[in-house]
């Protein structure tokens, strides 16, 4: 399940966090900004910090701070007749997807997502493709292409587009309202260029021509596309499925693949989320089947969670309820606003009064009652979550109604799901999920799809993308099966990878040179670098709290001048603590006096210093915690 499916969860995220109170918890997500009083007021490098190495924390070796990586002076400059493919994003994670592909003067992208933070970057909002080898080559650039609506593949675009030069955008009517949408939360940013396109259309740009293809997903008007060079075409599929019946592919499926019989694909880039599944995958027809049965049975209120991304089910769900009289109250911002997409689009035609508001409820029987809620992964703020926990204006679970949780479980969420889960049954609610009932299927297709896609496309070449390595080295494997590719006909990439296909397309060859990877980030409205020095402080004040001493030294008797001051934040309750703290302070009073006997001069570093360092290692016996150790002087 991809994180693009997220936003269900955390659409809201930086609206939450404009009017979150301030408090312990705000302190932690940015502790730059959330520092005790005393070290905010304290004079410029009077602040010290010392705490043991930890051998988890992030290194500098993994992220670069610099704005611009000095890798990009080292990629050799493009060879006439060559082509050119680098991944920038969604080869060793699940998400912000982008790749391009070159060739002479001409740059075509496509796809431009995010990702969500994960458990190395706390308090960061977004991870974006490094896009330093777009910028630097901007003037090439001939258009932005988008698969489809999910964020994963459109989320990165208003804190991108901008700084490759804003090309235009083609896409399908479905995933260009979207992204216009979108878009209206960045009022600043300068307007888009977006030009629709449809399945088996071809455009051209630049020299290059593209023909797109229409691919079988979990939102409507989801599309691959060919980029045709002299030598032949490189295929990229974005995330793709196969709609089937017991493994008997449909015909509107073999219709469409059919095709790549008139095309000479040289190299195929293709999703590998789920072909490490054996056989095929629950076709979302099953789902609807299912969804069929469980809206009519249903004799009290029924209450669905599933992702707001999954924009065909969320509609169906609406039409099955309508046929069965029932009324429909939508419960999560995203999902509202998908949903108005596809009521303006004419994709959902459903009567004004099915869809009621979720204070109108209790004007109807339960049992004529559907509420389709975002908040499947157990997201705190979401409805599903609030209602859990009895905070919810309007909806309150009870023994009589009915939870379907449509959707599978993130890596990641397994314990806030279960929190979720834990909470409604609780309440006497019974509660279906997909590990009893059919009610969810993946947008991703399992290795049989894949083979059979394979079989139809029979590319030269084959680079796998979207998916972890292994999902990858996987994908790879079932390619060498299907279409009998040999080793080096097969590169599996990661973010950064340059690939070339030399000599008329008769050699493919991965660079030892890779793009700038640097990661980007995203907080709040500025894009910047990620730096490793504040990851590392924020994994620790996550992990072990931050520790403030502040000392009024008089330099001139070389001693205290009062007991030290102690202030605690996430490390220990200081009011339960007081013998700790007593000898602490009797450590902070005795390093302090001989730092200061020991320095001729006024040296204020080495005090804060030698004070710091006493401290965490006393406190490391102590408890067995690293917490932050600032020491603040003020003296005369």
């Amino acid at each position: 399940m991809t994180p693009q499916k997220r936003e269900n969860t955390r659409g809201a995220r930086g609206a939450r966090k404009a009017s979150r109170p301030t408090g312990t918890r705000a302190r932690h997500a940015r502790p730059t900004r959330g520092r005790p009083a005393a070290a905010r007021g304290a004079k410029k490098g009077r602040v010290s910090r010392s705490r043991p190495p930890r051998q988890q924390r992030l290194k500098p070796s993994d992220y670069s701070p610099n704005t611009t990586d000095a890798n990009a002076s080292t990629i050799p400059p493009l060879a006439p007749d060559t082509i050119r493919i680098i991944p920038l994003g969604g080869v060793e994670e699940i998400g912000r997807n982008m790749t391009l592909i070159e060739y002479n003067d001409d740059i075509i992208v496509v796809d431009c997502g995010f990702m969500f933070q994960e458990k190395d970057t706390p308090g960061v909002d977004y991870i974006l493709p490094n896009t330093q080898y777009l910028e630097e080559r901007k003037e090439k650039i001939r258009g932005l292409i988008i698969t489809h609506g999910h964020l994963d593949h459109i989320g990165g675009i208003p804190y991108i587009i901008d700084r490759i030069g804003n090309p235009p955008v083609y896409t399908r009517r479905l995933t260009s309202v979207m992204v216009k949408k979108r878009q209206e939360e960045f009022p600043h940013l300068p307007n888009i260029d977006i030009r629709e396109v449809e399945q088996n259309e071809t455009i051209a740009l630049g020299k290059l021509s593209v023909r797109f293809f229409g691919v079988t997903h979990t939102i409507p008007d989801s599309m691959g596309a060919i980029i045709k060079t002299p030598h032949g075409g490189v295929a990229i599929t974005g995330d793709i499925k196969l709609n089937h019946t017991d493994g008997e592919v449909a015909d509107a499926e073999k219709k469409e693949f059919a095709l790549f019989k008139d095309e000479k694909i040289l190299c195929l880039l293709m999703d590998s989320t789920n072909t490490g599944r054996p056989g095929w995958s629950i076709p979302e027809h099953i789902v609807f089947e299912t969804f069929e049965r469980i809206i009519k049975e249903a004799k009290h209120r029924l209450i669905i969670g599933t992702f707001a991304s999954q924009l065909e089910r969320v509609m169906k769900i609406i039409e099955i309820a309508e046929k069965n009289g029932k009324k429909v109250a939508i419960e999560g911002r995203s999902m509202k606003s998908n949903l108005e997409i596809a009521k303006q689009l004419k994709l959902l035609k459903t009567k004004p009064s099915t869809l009621i508001s979720s204070e109108e409820m209790s004007d109807y029987p339960e049992s004529k009652i559907v509420v389709l809620a975002t908040g499947a992964q157990g997201d705190e703020y979401a409805a599903l979550m609030r209602a859990a926990d009895k905070t919810h204006k309007f909806l309150k679970y009870t023994p009589k109604d009915t939870v379907v949780l449509s959707s599978s479980v993130i890596p990641g969420n397994e314990r806030a799901v279960q929190s979720l889960k834990d909470k409604i049954a609780r309440q006497g609610t019974h509660i279906v999920t997909y590990e009893t009932s059919d009610v969810h299927a993946s947008g991703h297709g399992n290795r049989e799809e894949a083979r059979w896609i394979h079989q139809q496309i029979q590319p030269r070449y084959f680079i796998p993308q979207h998916g972890y390595h292994y999902m990858l080295r996987v994908h790879a494997d079932l390619m060498r099966e299907s279409c009998g590719l040999r080793e080096e006909d097969i590169i599996v990439p990661d973010n950064g990878t340059i690939v070339e296909i030399h000599d008329g397309g008769e050699r493919l060859v991965r660079l030892k040179e890779r793009a700038p990877m640097a990661t980007r980030i995203v907080e709040g409205l500025h894009v910047k670098n990620l730096q490793a020095a504040v990851m590392s402080d924020r994994q620790a004040l996550a992990q072990d709290g931050i520790f403030v001493i502040v000392i009024a030294v008089n330099f001139r008797a070389g001693k205290l001048r009062k007991s030290p001051d102690i202030a605690s934040r996430g490390f220990i309750y200081l009011r339960e603590s007081q013998e700790l703290l007593g000898q602490t302070r009797l450590i902070i009073k005795k390093t302090a006096e001989e730092s200061l006997r020991a320095s001729r001069k006024r040296d204020t570093d080495a005090l804060k210093k030698d004070v710091s360092d006493a401290v965490s290692k006393f406190l490391l016996q102590q408890t067995h915690k690293r917490p932050i150790v600032m020491t603040v002087v003020v003296g005369t």
